[in-house]
């Protein structure tokens, strides 16, 4: 997750307090349309997986704690 704070601070300068994990980033323009897609490849390098965007919402992008629980929390391999 200090990947994905750093890399907010460096998208937004004049940021100086503590990114709530509840907080939301798109509302709060942590996150804009021009950088939502190299925050997905973060995401993507950060965690090692593709992400289908036919398989997530707005939503999952929208807090710190969400985007840990959907795309940086441990994989859990399927039963068989």
């Amino acid at each position: 997750m200090e990947r994905v704070i750093a890399w907010l601070h460096e998208k937004n300068p004049g940021l100086d307090e503590v990114i709530a994990p509840g907080e939301d980033l798109i509302e709060a323009r942590l996150i804009d349309s021009m950088d939502f897609l190299e925050f997905i490849d973060l995401l993507e390098e950060i965690s090692g997986r593709s992400i289908d965007l036919q398989e997530v919402t707005i939503d999952d992008f929208r807090t710190l704690d969400r985007v840990g629980e959907r795309f940086l929390a441990p994989s859990v391999p399927a039963a068989g």
